[in-house]
């Protein structure tokens, strides 16, 4: 099968063009993705580029070889400043045009004009470094694990090696010259290659934008706004998954600040939210690695001791009721800030959450009728 230059130079236009459109349409949606942007960008210079070299022979060489070129080479540029710029990294726009500038300013001098090898020697070197660059940013931001990462370095690296491997063919292939050049095997077999790489990398761009989204929905309905602990919906969830191995005791702890309404009442609601994030900074610093700690509601928080013996879930109780029971603030030396805890652990079988909740915070109440700032067990853990 013969593959026909011409038509799959068209084709390469018109899909290029429509990936770049769908890159500006969803940056329409979500105009913080600024990557979006660039890549719609990117792909339309793309298009452009590519409909001007279709036009081989109908308009100047100069047009449809050294500003097609530019332009195509600066699109790649701007690719790489996208993968910047949803990696959080600056975009260094002048490096990533340099490339094409480089390209365009070269083709003013005649012996590297007149040299086919040189000019695919330099457009490949550059347009593959670009590829690798895209890769290897991707690469470096891999501490968000994001699915689609991989597939996408995998894609950018393979195209880099594409145009890499045309390098030595330029130096030990013959060439086509400039009259059979839209009849030549490798324009053909280059389009064809970069229509299925821009297909399939767009594809991946979008899925790794898609995937940031849905994990940034995600860490925000699990984790409370105000105090940035696990939410209520986390902390049940954790709790649940910890519960179904019978092999692994479990101790739960409530807590709940004392007389938190009057402390909102005396000092208002920023004192009282200061309070919540007070407390949740000392509970965190105090847990054991592992422990699963949240806010339940209110002033009310919980937290699941995996693998602990009821010794070592009440030790670590006592050192967060007496961090508690000394926070202080110079400013209002009328603030007094204590936590009353309630204490519950699973039993080997019939590990419900609700009845171990239902258990802490029993013992809970306890601890609030006996006085507050106090630990109270449930039987069944004391008994353990």
């Amino acid at each position: 099968m013969r593959l026909d230059t011409p038509t799959l130079l068209l084709v390469t236009v018109i899909v290029t063009f429509m990936v770049g459109t769908l890159f500006l349409l969803s940056w329409g949606q979500d105009r913080r993705a600024r990557s979006l942007a660039i890549w719609g960008v990117a792909h339309i210079a793309g298009a452009v580029a590519s409909g001007l070299l279709a036009l081989r022979g109908v308009i100047p060489d100069a047009v449809s070889v050294g500003v097609a070129n530019t332009v195509m080479i600066g699109a790649y540029g701007l690719i790489w400043s996208g993968v910047r710029a949803f990696e959080g990294r600056p975009l260094r726009l002048g490096l990533a045009l340099s490339g094409g500038a480089l390209w365009g300013c070269l083709c003013l001098v005649p012996e590297f004009y007149g040299s086919l090898a040189a000019r695919v020697i330099l457009a490949s070197a550059v347009a593959g470094t670009f590829c690798a660059a895209c890769a290897y940013e991707i690469w470096r931001g891999r501490g968000e694990a994001l699915v689609s990462r991989y597939p996408a370095m995998i894609l950018l690296g393979a195209y880099g090696l594409v145009y890499y491997v045309r390098i030595p063919l330029a130096l030990l292939t013959p060439l086509p010259t400039n009259q059979n050049l839209m009849q030549s095997a490798w324009l053909a077999i280059l389009c064809f290659a970069g229509m299925l790489f821009t297909v399939a990398i767009a594809f991946t761009f979008m899925a790794l934008t898609k995937e940031r989204v849905e994990r940034v929905q995600r860490q925000a309905a699990e984790t409370d706004p105000l105090t940035g602990v696990a939410s209520r919906r986390a902390l049940v969830a954790g709790a649940e998954a910890l519960l179904a191995d019978p092999a692994r005791p479990v101790t739960l702890l409530l807590f709940d600040l004392d007389h938190f309404k009057s402390i909102n009442d005396a000092h208002g609601h920023m004192v009282g939210d200061g309070v919540l994030v007070g407390f949740c900074c000392i509970v965190q610093a105090l847990l054991p690695p592992g422990a699963l700690f949240g806010r339940m509601g209110g002033e009310e928080f919980a937290c699941v001791l995996p693998g602990r013996d009821v010794e070592g879930a009440l030790r670590h109780a006592g050192l967060i009721r007496a961090a508690v029971a000394r926070l202080s603030v110079p400013s209002l030396p009328a603030l007094s800030v204590s936590v009353s805890i309630g204490a519950a652990g699973a039993p080997a079988t019939g590990r419900d959450l609700d009845a171990l909740l239902r258990r802490a915070d029993a013992a809970l109440y306890r601890a609030k009728r006996n006085g507050r700032n106090r630990i109270e067990v449930s039987p069944a853990l004391l008994a353990a």
